[in-house]
């Protein structure tokens, strides 16, 4: 068996066993901040927050068919919500996933 097909049979394996997720719902919303507009300015890469179920694959096909666009690397992060206060109330704020999706040279994403 070579590589490719091995590689293969454990994506379809781990597709099974984990939720499935349709593109408009991996990708949650972008991160657009003064520290992303410069990424993507310089280093090509756009943040976004992800579903907490997501992977790399998923955010890689997803991104790929929601902006038409060629993903070299997807780095992900999990986030720990901050501790909030509301009068005399305490609590914190949810757990989010976030993801660093880096892009081919020649393409780009507009948000603006």
């Amino acid at each position: 068996m070579s590589t490719t097909t091995e590689q293969q049979v454990r994506l379809d394996a781990h597709r099974e066993k984990g939720v499935q997720l349709e593109s408009y719902q991996v990708l949650l919303r972008p991160l657009v901040t003064e520290k992303g507009v410069h990424r993507a300015s310089r280093n090509n890469q756009y943040a976004f927050e992800i579903h907490k179920a997501a992977n790399k694959d998923d955010v890689r096909a997803a991104v790929e068919d929601l902006f038409n666009v060629k993903v070299e690397k997807v780095r992900i992060q999990n986030r720990k919500g901050k501790p909030r206060r509301f009068k005399f109330r305490s609590g914190r704020s949810a757990d989010w996933k976030k993801a660093l999706v880096t892009l081919d040279a020649e393409h780009r994403i507009d948000f603006f």
